[in-house]
């Protein structure tokens, strides 16, 4: 393995709800999330100035204050710097975020916009270091950014600005690229080692030949894997599911149920089986939705399940 610190655990909390994703989450409420994260022994905690345009790092800085910075491990991104918007502060954000559009995000994955982005989130965070920075869904632009943007980073852990360095994203195309530049410490996957989507796949063997750990993040692929009952009303990838994605969820449901199993803890402790794999980190906008998450990766589950989840899903 290369520069990958041994304690993420094998659950983070990833903070796009302290931005206000979707919906308002109060102050209150945030601090209680991330104490309801520590008290159940999660020690790795993931945000990025996207996430609201800075709010998610503040409140998670906030949160944590409380805490000695040496028992607890933080990852933030790059590449989207904030600007001021000034003109634009009396709307709301147009990127799911409900929080004024006072700042415009602008993508710069060079050396000197790298430096900046992580001075601006230590400033936000309110903490002396950063322990992983992610390019942030660099896909987003274009695919020869993630070269830049990965050699930007790799100066940055060298001037001793971070410890190890990585790539965000849910494009396979550009994860696989930051791979192969042999500079990634670690990867975050975005929805696509999950038991719904393994598109991913293919990341697996290439990271084991890297040495690059994966972080899983997005395992419930948009709330499908986290509701009870498969329903056409669901979502999958930002939008509302499929005929055959839903085809395949009803399989998934039908051989947990055989075991007694639930398809949240079933998706959480696939995502964390997998090779590579080193951290699966989930979101949550309550403390019941994070409290569920943490006890759906310790439940007792039959072994037996995954081979009939496996031909579940390949529909035999």
């Amino acid at each position: 393995m290369r520069a990958i610190p041994a304690d993420l655990g094998r659950l983070g909390y990833g903070t796009a709800a302290l931005g206000n994703l979707f919906h308002e989450v109060s102050d209150e409420e945030s601090a209680a999330i991330v104490e309801v994260a520590w008290q159940g022994g999660v020690r790795y905690f993931d945000t990025a100035p996207h996430y609201g345009l800075g709010l998610s790092e503040r409140r998670l800085g906030a949160a944590l204050a409380r805490y000695p910075r040496s028992e607890f491990l933080l990852s933030t991104k790059v590449g989207r710097l904030l600007e001021p918007s000034p003109e634009s502060a009396d709307r709301l954000d147009d990127e799911g975020f409900v929080v004024p559009a006072a700042y415009r995000r602008a993508w710069d994955p060079s050396i000197v916009g790298v430096r900046r982005s992580l001075t601006e989130s230590l400033g936000r965070i309110g903490t002396d270091r950063i322990d992983i920075a992610y390019l942030h869904d660099p896909d987003e632009y274009d695919l020869q950014d993630v070269a830049t943007g990965m050699s930007s980073l790799a100066q940055a852990k060298q001037d001793g600005l971070v410890r190890a360095i990585g790539i965000g994203s849910k494009s396979v195309e550009a994860l696989a690229a930051a791979v192969r530049t042999g500079l990634c410490d670690l990867i975050m996957v975005a929805g696509r080692l999950t038991l719904l989507d393994d598109s991913g796949a293919e990341l697996i063997p290439l990271c084991q030949r890297y040495g690059v750990g994966i972080v899983n993040v997005g395992v419930f692929n948009s709330g499908a894997l986290a509701a009870p009952t498969p329903s056409p009303e669901l979502h999958f990838e930002y939008g509302r599911i499929g005929r055959e994605r839903l085809a395949e969820l009803k399989r998934i449901h039908e051989a947990c149920a055989g075991f007694g199993v639930s398809v949240l803890d079933a998706a959480l402790q696939y995502s964390w089986r997998l090779p590579a794999v080193v951290n699966v980190t989930v979101g949550a906008s309550t403390r019941q939705q994070l409290t569920r998450s943490m006890m759906g990766m310790s439940a007792a589950i039959d072994p037996a399940v995954w081979p009939a989840l496996t031909a579940a899903r390949q529909g035999r």
